[in-house]
């Protein structure tokens, strides 16, 4: 087998939505980076998984998502809009939504966001800033003292071993898999109460086998009046009965029933429009034949093993399982589930789309993961930090440290024995002492691998929030290599922690939640940085800055006396005196 070695100043391993965020953040800062990635499509999540309906939150469009996400969002839309002709409805659409599926507000075909992801990063692979590897899965790490000196990644279609010798390196895996690879402690399913003091972690100690299930999506159409019923999967009989195949769901105490293709009174459409990636009435007749919808529903989620810490043949056969489980359901709504006119059971003419997740056995190409294994961290966000149980303000638990924000409920697709807890979040922050180990100076994890718990990782494994992580773990290895100093002095010296996030806000990082100031407002660096430092700090009480609102002469003389500043003579509304105050204080364009 030929070995291949490359040197580079990052090393990012995993091409999903956090790992292609961090190696964008860093070439754009100007160093070379090497990205690997497992699969054939870089975009996990929104990809190769499956999962091409974003979780996002309901500020999405306008604020809460970094200006690269938020460009990865219009180059999906720009696709749709430039290469197909729209309804008037769909023209008429201030935020184009392809598939318009009830969970999110962007659905799409995978292939379009793997045209986003590419168009973003191929000009930098294009002047050899940035080299991809596929078919790429690291096998070995060498460490020295607190370094990572080498990491070795198996390229099997190759045949070749590539070793890399990076500065930094960035573990962007699904499931955190350099971890074991250089020897340090790490954490993965359910903590206990001793451990985080948490108030719902578990009472009787720490159960890591309890990771989050996963997913194999599919995709399907439906063709009515034709027969599209697949060979029955093994263990059919047994998955039916014990998942179990159904369209009815428990809400708090009552048990509503979805119909496949009907909406329902009391729930928030049908089915088939859940996670429907392409609704074929949002463009003019003939460009498409009919909907697209990708299945991934209770009845595909996998419960039956964990696969970190499995061994390949282990992983292999829970795989198998999870296809198995996941055309059961398809298998079902063919032939078993209650027609929504009440006339007999099944829908054969749903037809499984093998053309749309590049699989031959049209299943996607990677298991969609929820649960990694997680470092042990500087910080860790616990459940009380962002539940809106426990905190009472508009805001989750305030990070001077923060790097990123995120907003969505705990979210625990559990397996048997699991006590974790669901429930709404408050807007939180994604703080830097997440991304530093304990141990090593040039790792940082940049996907669900950072300090988080079995339970907040139920709200930080999201679209935008993964990529939120990976993009400003890239900009921090890019940070240390310029200034030379390491990860850990960025969060621990207040000086180096400011500049930092002055250059995460330049590069339209938001880091502190204002639902009323929008990337493109010229106060919006200058209030989230204000409020960061607590010069002029949010009113706990709501996300609004209400920029063209006129200062009073109380808040003009409080912020400029904290910012050592004379006051202004002249009246200001409160995004100018922000904008003032932030450029004369600590040199942000005014």
């Amino acid at each position: 087998m030929q070995v291949l070695d490359l040197e580079c100043d990052v090393l990012v391993l995993g091409g999903g939505m956090g790992g292609c965020a961090a190696a964008l953040a860093a070439a754009r800062m100007g160093y070379w980076v090497c990205l690997t990635e497992e699969n054939p499509w870089l975009g996990g999540q929104c990809t190769s998984q499956g999962v091409s309906a974003l979780d996002e939150h309901r500020y999405i469009e306008t604020f809460g998502g970094t200006a690269s996400y938020t460009e990865f969002r219009r180059l999906i839309r720009a696709y749709y809009q430039d290469n197909y002709h729209l309804s008037p409805e769909a023209r008429a659409t201030v935020h184009l939504n392809p598939g318009a599926g009830w969970v999110s507000r962007l659905c799409f075909e995978p292939k379009a966001g793997l045209g986003a992801l590419l168009h973003l990063l191929i000009p930098y692979a294009e002047t050899g800033r940035l080299q991809l590897y596929y078919h790429a899965r690291a096998i070995a790490a060498q460490v020295e003292g607190d370094r990572i000196v080498s990491v070795s990644a198996n390229q099997p279609e190759y045949e070749r071993l590539l070793r890399f010798h990076p500065t930094y390196v960035l573990d962007a895996t699904e499931l955190g898999d350099l971890l074991p690879l250089v020897g340090i402690p790490y954490l993965s399913g359910a903590e206990s109460q001793a451990q985080t003091g948490e108030p719902h972690a578990r009472q009787d100690g720490p159960a890591p086998q309890l990771v989050q299930s996963f997913t194999m999506p599919f995709v399907v159409d439906y063709r009515p009046g034709e027969d599209h019923t697949i060979a029955k999967p093994p263990d059919y009989e047994y998955n039916r009965d014990h998942q179990p195949y159904t369209l009815t769901l428990r809400y708090g105490t009552r048990d509503l029933t979805y119909k496949v293709f009907e909406p329902v009174a009391e729930l928030p459409g049908a089915f088939w429009t859940y996670r429907r990636l392409l609704a074929h009435h949002l463009f003019a007749p003939g460009q498409f034949e009919g909907d697209l919808a990708m299945i991934n529903w209770s009845g595909n989620d996998y419960k039956g093993g964990n696969l970190i810490d499995a061994t390949p043949a282990e992983q292999a056969r829970l795989i198998e399982a999870a296809k198995n489980l996941s055309l059961g359901l398809l298998y079902w709504l063919q032939t078993e589930v209650p027609r929504d006119d009440g006339q007999g059971q099944g829908y054969p003419g749903l037809r499984l789309r093998r053309d749309v997740l590049g699989t031959a056995d049209g299943l996607s190409q990677y298991p969609y993961i929820r649960e990694s294994r997680r470092i042990q961290a500087r910080r860790t966000v616990r459940e009380q930090d962002v539940s809106a149980e426990f905190q009472p303000g508009a805001r989750a638990e305030f990070f001077v440290d923060s790097v990123g924000l995120g907003l969505y409920p705990i979210d625990i697709h559990g397996v048997p024995g699991d006590t974790a807890a669901t429930g709404p979040t408050k807007p939180f922050q994604i703080p830097l002492g997440s991304l530093i180990p304990e141990q090593l100076t040039n790792l940082l994890p940049a996907c669900k691998n950072l300090g988080v718990t079995h339970m907040t990782n139920g709200c930080y494994r999201l679209h935008p929030v993964e990529r939120n992580i990976g993009e400003s773990a890239g900009m921090l290895a890019a940070f240390c290599l310029a200034s030379q100093q390491p990860p850990a002095a960025v969060f621990t010296t207040p000086t180096l922690l400011r500049d930092f996030q002055r250059e995460l806000l330049q590069q339209g990082i938001p880091l502190y939640w204002y639902e009323d100031l929008p990337a493109g407002h010229p106060a919006w660096a200058a209030a989230q940085f204000l409020g960061l430092t607590g010069i002029w700090p949010g009113d706990p009480e709501h996300l609004r800055f209400e920029p063209e609102t006129r200062a009073t002469a109380e808040e003009i003389q409080r912020v400029c006396r904290r910012a050592g500043m004379e006051v202004p003579a002249e009246p200001l509304s409160r995004g100018e005196l922000a904008r003032r105050v932030a450029a004369t204080r600590f040199g942000l364009p005014a």
